[in-house]
């Protein structure tokens, strides 16, 4: 269902607060179809992030170690995407 969700179970170093919010955002705007937060979806939209990204490190903390690590890298660890958020947090894209 949310194929751009990397898997974070198995990383090194291990999935970050940020990566693992960003998997939750990245769901959350799937199964509700906010693509958009305004201020009459933000209160739930980031409720439902904030329990999904409880809910994911509770079961990434639970799980047992993964013999191999995943196949794709997650996209906050690529130097191309940290640019260019980088960039968008600066006001320059």
């Amino acid at each position: 269902m949310c194929r751009n969700i990397t898997v974070l179970r198995g990383l090194e170093p291990a999935a970050t607060t940020e990566e693992i919010e960003a998997a939750a955002r990245q769901y959350v705007r799937k199964v509700s179809g906010v693509t958009a937060v305004s201020e009459t979806t933000r209160e739930p939209f980031e409720a439902a992030v904030a329990q999904v990204a409880a809910a994911t490190a509770t079961l990434l903390g639970a799980l047992p170690p993964r013999r191999r690590a995943p196949g794709t890298v997650p996209p906050l660890r690529r130097p191309e995407v940290r640019a260019r958020l980088e960039a968008a947090a600066r006001g320059g894209g």
